[in-house]
């Protein structure tokens, strides 16, 4: 099911494009990462799902009806400039902004207790916010984002300052609510992470869209048939295929990457005549390679 559509979306600032002609369809229940270099619209196309500013031209739907104020209520966004009240204590924090989106005080209250104690925050609860370290302080404005449970959840840069240990903490809870049915739109140069949480992604640059799939079918589009090989001996290069690197293990091993045109099931044929093959799989780009790649080109 549709959750969220982009309907030709452009945003201008000076006569300079932000967005241009920018469509795309984000389906519910999953984590949807949005990705290019800095100055692509990406923080333009979150304001204007959030509401923050219009669009020029162009619409969005959210469940197949157009953005409307009251969809602001079922919708969590986690900037990538924090902001949070530093003279409140973190309980006040969280209560107030649960209360604007429409949470009962008493339901606050129970989410707030769940969310500190997963978050290690317990004893932190009555302290204020600038009392707290940067990474708490992210912590909290994590929370506050999520409180209400909404339908969905935009992060922009959510791992921004986390040492690795509660990067972790952070994954593992947006897989949670993943998991509860919310959809998740994710903003991010943090390539390693999109392969991790992504189920889609859309790349953007200058304000257009370059590519848009799963991350799956993204890297298998651009592969360059570049394949890994472990063996008892190392063949020479052939009418099948190229050795473009290789290295001897020292154990009777070598491992070596071929480059070629022809079907795996017919380069392992023609690997098989030079001895046992311990390990054959092919070598998809990662996400980081064809982000550079595609901005590069672009």
């Amino acid at each position: 099911m549709k959750l969220v559509e982009a309907i030709n979306i452009s945003k201008r600032y000076a006569g300079l494009w932000a967005l241009k002609n920018f469509s795309l369809t984000i389906n519910q229940g999953c984590v949807f990462g949005i990705l290019g270099p800095n100055g692509a619209g990406k923080t333009s196309f979150i304001r204007i799902i959030t509401q923050i500013i219009a669009p020029d031209e162009g619409q969005i739907l959210f469940k197949g009806d157009p953005l409307s104020a009251d969809d602001v209520l079922k919708t969590g966004y986690l900037p990538e400039e924090r902001g949070l009240y530093k003279k409140m204590t973190l309980e006040e924090q969280l209560t107030y902004l649960a209360g604007l989106k429409g949470v009962k005080r008493r339901v606050a209250k129970e989410r707030i207790n769940t969310y500190l104690h997963k978050f290690e925050l317990e004893q932190w609860k009555n302290r204020t916010v600038e009392e707290l370290s940067k990474g708490m302080q992210q912590k909290v404005q994590f929370i506050s984002s999520v409180i209400h449970q909404p339908e969905l959840l935009i992060l922009d840069e959510p791992f921004s300052g986390f040492d690795p240990v509660n990067a972790d903490l952070l994954k593992n809870e947006i897989m949670e609510i993943k998991k509860s049915g919310c959809t998740i739109i994710y903003s991010t140069h943090r390539m390693e992470t999109v392969e991790e949480l992504c189920d889609e992604i859309v790349l953007i640059n200058k304000g257009q869209k370059i590519l848009e799939g799963t991350v799956a079918d993204i890297r298998r589009q651009n592969k360059k048939n570049v394949y890994t090989v472990e063996m008892e001996a190392l063949p020479g290069n052939n009418e099948i295929f190229s050795i473009t690197e290789s290295t001897e293990q020292g154990n009777g091993l070598y491992t070596f990457k071929i480059k070629t045109e022809k079907k795996p099931n017919d380069v392992i044929q023609s690997l098989l005549p030079y001895g046992q093959i311990h390990c054959f799989k092919e070598e998809l780009p990662s996400i980081n390679e064809i982000f550079i790649s595609k901005i590069k080109n672009s």
